[in-house]
């Protein structure tokens, strides 16, 4: 009796087959998904050329394999739902930075390359030796986190080939940190930023932090000795 049942399950397979793509067509696709970026029209374009074929015909894996050809899908998931359609579960790319002005890195460390790169100029940059994307961006999120505690932004965190370390802030200052000990180098100068003030530290326009008992200050006028003789008569 199982022989039987086996038999036929596998003649009324061949007998699908044969219908072609026009037995059981697919009539609804379902797309889940969280979306910000990723447009309606992109996935749609994308899948009706490989949703043409019948429910059974259809190849699934080749659906997700064009779905996560689009840059701004990270991971897609495609299952078929009795009797006539597909569900679709997309996970959309999170921006967390620029990489060299050319890519964006997602929040774990992967590269992609959306149309709209330009939209994006308000995510903070890094820009480094090839293939070192992932290992900067933890590097960045150290440093962003030190120095939002002290209420600054990063804006470049820039790696030159020797594995210095240099970063511009929004307010326009650069940080020279060097290449031996740069996260304890910041935490050094951060630590005097109390003791200098606001008004000092707008004066500020390069901090060379690669000195092993202190930094040197390039700045932007020459007010700021009127604000350090105001400190001295306190």
């Amino acid at each position: 009796m199982l022989l039987m049942v086996v038999i036929t399950a596998i003649a009324g397979w061949r007998q699908l087959k044969q219908h072609g793509n026009e037995w059981m067509p697919i009539h609804h696709v379902r797309v889940e998904g969280r979306f910000q970026y990723l447009r309606r029209e992109a996935v749609k374009a994308a899948l009706m050329p490989v949703v043409t074929r019948g429910f059974y015909q259809v190849d699934l894996n080749r659906v997700r394999q064009v779905l996560e050809q689009l840059p701004w899908v990270e991971q897609a998931s495609v299952q078929r739902v009795w009797p006539d359609a597909l569900e679709i579960e997309i996970t959309e790319q999170q921006p967390v930075a620029r990489w060299r002005d050319e890519a964006l890195i997602n929040d774990k460390g992967v590269l992609f390359r959306p149309d709209n790169l330009a939209d994006f100029n308000d995510l903070p940059a890094i820009i480094g030796p090839e293939g070192q994307h992932a290992t900067l961006l933890e590097d960045m999120k150290v440093l962003r986190k030190l120095l939002a505690d002290e209420g600054m932004l990063l804006q470049r965190f820039y790696v030159n080939e020797r594995r210095a370390w240099q970063v511009r802030l929004v307010s326009g200052m650069e940080l020279k940190l060097g290449r031996l000990t740069p996260v304890i180098q910041l935490q050094r100068f951060l630590k005097t930023v109390d003791v200098l003030g606001q008004a000092l530290l707008e004066l500020m326009m390069v901090v060379d932090l690669r000195y092993p008992n202190g930094y040197a200050v390039t700045w932007k006028s020459d007010k700021w000795k009127d604000i350090i003789e105001k400190k001295k008569r306190v």
